[in-house]
């Protein structure tokens, strides 16, 4: 991408922007949430549509000139059904967490029940954390995973909802690293007259090429970002029956938010198109092998593997067994030294601060993108844990430096910037 612009005009932000792009083409990206898109899809993001104001929704717009966005939203919305097999897609979401703000806005009142993981075993701020409006809007309870094997204990929250009564039960996680069984929550939700909202914000791309199970058609409502393991335009998605397609369209806009980004929503159809393409799916399952591997590589080398492995494209690690003077935050800042990017992150039975934390979460769509195949990511793997069991060591440090260089010079990203 030429900032020759930028720089006429502002070159402390040029100077950002380039320093980016030599960050990202030069670490590893292990932040589970992270990834990175494609050209084209940098492109419609950056493209003219940001100057366009389309509140509204296609055909029915609050302001002329409209005709393009329209076609872009509805290629969005079309690309997004065929690609989830959903009945009513909204793609105006800023967000994952404004995608669920949209769900909660349009079937809950104020003082209403919400029950959903808790943050520490790996649920999400939006699902109810007092720090978030969700949590100051709502009454919220928390389920947990059975902190022995690390798998989410369904009976357990079954009898946690028959007792709290909620109004909405959240599934998806950010934090979870196994497949989630969608049918059994929805019979407790139905059982207990819940609607179940399934947060897909991380597995949006894995679901969509059939590598973990989908909730779409079982869930009342799915939500997702569009940034992560999907690789498209930054923001959020919200899916539905004809049903709730009324009242969540009425919640997003204009209940919950103004103007589209309609820049954004471009580059949500573009990379919806991407994933509609065969080799998607073969990106999907490297993913998963990726994350599989590096788990089993963690393993191998003495580190707690929260659950003992993974079904998606993430891993967690505890390091309280191996490692117990060493904080996740400490890992992490020792790791981001060497050029791999992953977070300090809380694990079941968290017995630290949130802000520094016994563990950490790596994942696998970015390294994907980069075309590292399981062997190069057991290589990752082993160097994560010679720094994480000498993070004091300047010699190792130096040594894991050079190395990530290395892999990143195999694996080039963004070549023409």
């Amino acid at each position: 991408m030429d900032y020759r612009h930028v720089r006429e005009v502002d070159p402390a932000v040029a100077d950002a922007l380039e320093g980016e792009v030599d960050r990202q083409c030069n670490t590893l990206a292990m932040i589970a949430s992270e990834n990175h898109v494609s050209p084209a899809v940098l492109e419609a993001q950056s493209s003219v549509l940001t100057n366009k104001y389309a509140e509204g929704y296609p055909g029915k717009r609050y302001y002329a000139g409209c005709r393009y966005a329209d076609e872009i939203e509805e290629l969005a919305i079309e690309r997004a059904k065929e690609l989830w097999g959903a009945e009513h897609v909204n793609v105006q979401p800023h967000s994952g967490t404004q995608a669920n703000m949209g769900v909660y806005l349009a079937v809950l009142d104020p003082g209403d029940k919400i029950l959903s993981l808790d943050l520490t075993h790996g649920g999400h701020l939006s699902h109810g954390h007092p720090a978030n409006f969700t949590g100051q809007l709502f009454e919220v309870e928390q389920y947990y995973v059975d902190p022995e094997t690390g798998y989410i204990d369904y009976e357990a929250l079954e009898g946690k909802a028959r007792e709290f009564e909620p109004d909405v039960i959240v599934s998806g996680y950010s934090a979870y690293p196994r497949a989630v069984d969608w049918e059994r929550i929805q019979e407790v939700a139905e059982e207990v007259d819940a609607y179940h909202l399934a947060d897909i914000a991380h597995i949006t791309g894995l679901v969509a090429a059939g590598v973990h199970p989908s909730p779409v058609g079982i869930a009342d409502f799915v939500t997702g970002s569009t940034h992560k393991t999907i690789r498209a335009g930054r923001g959020g998605i919200i899916m539905t029956s004809e049903e709730y397609a009324s009242d969540i369209d009425k919640a997003v806009f204009p209940g919950g938010q103004g103007g589209p980004l309609m820049h954004n929503i471009a580059g949500k159809a573009v990379g919806f198109g991407e994933a509609l393409q065969p080799e998607f799916r073969e990106y999907a399952e490297g993913v998963v092998a990726n994350a599989r591997t590096l788990a089993e590589t963690f393993r191998e080398r003495g580190l707690e593997v929260v659950s003992g492995g993974t079904d998606t494209h993430l891993v967690l690690v505890d390091l309280r067994e191996s490692h117990p003077d060493l904080t996740g935050g400490e890992a992490e800042e020792a790791l981001d030294a060497t050029g791999v990017v992953l977070n300090a992150n809380t694990v079941p039975g968290e017995t630290r601060s949130a802000f520094n934390p016994s563990g950490i979460r790596a994942g696998t769509p970015a390294l994907t993108t980069r075309g590292f195949d399981e062997d190069a990511v057991a290589d990752v793997g082993d160097l994560i844990y010679r720094v994480v069991d000498n993070h004091d060591d300047e010699a190792v440090l130096d040594e894991a430096s050079e190395r990530v260089r290395e892999l990143c010079d195999e694996h080039p990203l963004y070549e023409d910037l």
